[in-house]
This record gives C-alpha cells, sequence and structure tokens, in this order.
C-alpha cells in the first residue's frame, strides 16, 4: 500500500479540517522550528511510541520531515501496523513556512548546533545533549605526532570544545610520512602552532590551547589538572610513566595508544576502576627494550589506525556511551590484518594504584 502524499496548500488544508500533525525529524531539526501544534515523534522512535503516543489507528494523520522521504517510511510503518488514514507531506517543510502556514520556533532554550554535526546528534548516545558535553569537554593531547595528530583532528571534527596540545618538538620533515596535523610549509615551526592552524582550519570552533614544554614530574600536574580527558599519544617511557602516575594522583582517565612498526596497542585507564599503566608494567625497562620509532621504524598508517581508536574512546567517555577499554589491551597487526584483545586487571601491589 502506498502511502497518500499531498502537496503544502491541501496539507494546510488537512491540517485545518483536524488532521493530527505528526513530525517524525530528528530533535535538533525540531529545536530549530516546526509545524504549530505538532507531535513531535522521531522515525526511529515510532515502532516503541505508536501505540502511547497514536492509541487510535482511525485517528487521521499528516507526517511530515524535511523533505517528504523519511515521513514517507514511516507512514508506510504505520499503515502496515493498522493506521487507516495517513497522509504525507510530499514537499521542504521550508516551504510550509515560507507560504505563511502556522510555524513555531518558542522554547528554544539555545540556537541548535551548526550543520557540520548534523549527522553525529543523530545517533541516540549523542543528541543534543551528548552534543553539548562534546562542547563543554576539554581534552589534553599529549604529543602532536604521529598518534595526537588523528586523536586531535578527530576530536576537533566531533565539536569537542577545548583540546590542549602538549609538545616541545618542531616539525621534521621525516614527521610527515604519519603526523597528519603538520604540512611540508610547516617544517621547522613548533609543532603546537602548527597543530593549531590545522585543527582551527578544520574547526573554527574549537579552542586549542597550546603547550609548548614537556611534560615531566615537574609539569604534569599542572598541564593535566585542568582537563577532563588525557589522551596519551607520547613516544617515550619516561613520558608514559609520569604521566600515568600523576593521573592516578589526580583521578583522571587516560586514554592510551603506542605503535611499533605494524603493530598498534589501544587501552583506557580509569584510575582505581581498572588496571593503570603500572599494572601492566611495574617497572620502567631500559629504553633498548622499548625503542621510539626513530630507532624501531613505524609504517605512517600505523598511528593514524591507532589515533582513530583513541579518539573513539575519548568520545565513549565524554558521552557516557558503550563500553569502554579500561581492562582490555586492543592490539591490531596490521601487516596480518588482525585484532586481538587481552583482558586485564588492577594489580593489588601496583606501586601507582594498588592496595596491598
Amino acid at each position: 500500500m502506498t502511502v497518500r502524499e499531498v502537496g503544502i496548500e491541501e496539507a494546510r488544508r488537512l491540517r485545518d479540517e483536524g488532521y493530527r500533525v505528526v513530525d517524525v525529524r530528528e530533535p535538533v531539526e525540531w529545536a530549530a522550528g516546526r509545524i504549530a501544534g505538532a507531535t513531535h515523534i522521531p522515525l526511529g522512535d515510532l515502532p516503541s511510541r505508536m501505540s502511547s503516543d497514536l492509541p487510535d489507528r482511525d485517528e487521521r494523520l499528516l507526517l511530515y520531515c524535511r523533505s517528504g522521504a523519511r515521513s514517507a517510511r514511516a507512514g508506510s510503518f504505520l499503515e502496515a501496523n493498522g493506521y487507516g488514514n495517513v497522509v504525507n507531506l510530499d514537499a521542504l517543510v521550508t516551504d510550509w513556512k515560507s507560504s505563511g502556514g502556522p510555524w513555531e520556533e518558542e522554547g528554544v532554550a539555545e540556537p541548535p548546533f551548526s550543520p557540520r554535526y548534523a549527522r553525529q546528534v543523530l545517533i541516540p548516545e549523542v543528541g543534543v545533549e551528548g552534543q553539548r558535553r562534546l562542547r563543554d569537554a576539554r581534552i589534553l593531547v599529549v604529543g602532536a605526532g604521529g598518534l595526537g595528530s588523528p586523536t586531535a583532528l578527530y576530536l576537533a571534527a566531533a565539536g569537542v570544545g577545548t583540546i590542549g596540545i602538549v609538545d616541545d618538538d618542531a616539525v621534521e620533515e621525516s614527521n610527515l610520512q604519519r603526523q597528519v596535523l603538520h604540512r611540508t610549509e610547516d617544517i621547522g615551526e613548533r609543532k603546537v602552532d602548527s597543530a593549531e592552524r590545522t585543527l582551527r582550519a578544520l574547526n573554527p570552533e574549537t579552542r586549542v590551547v597550546k603547550h609548548d614544554e614537556h611534560l615531566d614530574a615537574g609539569s604534569v600536574e599542572r598541564l593535566i589538572g585542568g582537563y577532563d580527558v588525557v589522551a596519551d599519544g607520547s613516544d617515550t617511557l619516561e613520558t608514559r610513566y609520569v604521566l600515568n602516575d600523576a593521573a592516578v594522583r589526580l583521578r583522571k582517565p587516560v586514554v592510551h595508544a603506542s605503535v611499533y612498526r605494524w603493530e598498534g596497542l589501544v587501552t583506557t585507564f580509569l584510575p582505581f576502576q581498572g588496571p593503570c599503566y603500572r599494572c601492566l608494567y611495574p617497572i620502567q625497562p631500559p629504553d633498548e627494550l622499548a625503542p621510539a620509532c626513530d630507532v624501531a621504524g613505524v609504517m605512517g598508517v600505523l598511528p593514524g589506525l591507532a589515533g582513530v581508536l583513541q579518539a573513539t574512546e575519548v568520545l565513549k567517555l565524554l558521552l557516557g556511551a558503550g563500553e569502554t577499554l579500561a581492562g582490555r589491551l586492543l592490539t591490531f597487526d596490521a601487516r596480518a590484518g588482525r585484532f586481538d584483545e587481552v583482558t586485564v586487571a588492577r594489580d593489588p601491589s601496583c606501586p601507582a594504584c594498588g592496595t596491598a
């Protein structure tokens, strides 16, 4: 059965005759303005809400969305479930407003988010409220290198309001194979400056805080203290241990990633809720046992894979969505095309977070 479709003029007449208007758009669209008196039931909520919100299957219903496509699907669904008087507005809802059709925008607490987040706010775990959380969040990215580059880019693209970048280095040509925050013309420039310019070009709504300094025992608590989550893209063992111990003391979540040649690892450390870095590696090993990429080498795509996963973990923490990698090590071998997972637990005798 095909749902009957009408244009603007007939839809206005049907509304005046007593048809119930049903808006199947998403909350951010509804907040920007709607046909006066409409009932709001997003398309994805229709199966669970139709019986409670539309109890009379003989009621005359006029459905609409932005252009008529989603409301047509909603109409077909309702007819398949026994609704016998369904009509779809097959027109742009903006034409309804421009033609003088009854319209309301009252009660909008604040302007809707810019269209750049339109696909993201459609996700039930995000929505308008989740997007506000991202906007209000403060994330510190340790290292503007191979890992920090994709992490920071995707956090900015997602709408994270403040991103701090810690790095005391300058851009070198050998960085450009994997450090996608930087360009050839940035060679010789401070990495924090190059990173700021790239992130601002991607999303001018994101505030970038530059920390052109080295994270060490003397600076770590000051640097991480004002942030909600730390994304650890450091490439030295010393920095990882210093960061871990301070994060445990300040109870700061840390999303950790590391790469080696063709292999990578990502995990999340939630102080006193799961293991920390020292639970896995209690004592810092000699540098020769864990050489940096300038000694061991790394495929340029590896930090991209790890950094995207790292950004995903940060977003899940901010949104309270899904299951984080706390207590799990996600490892991947790009050469074999294989992902594996290892479950780890807190060590009661851990020198940083243990209870023994």
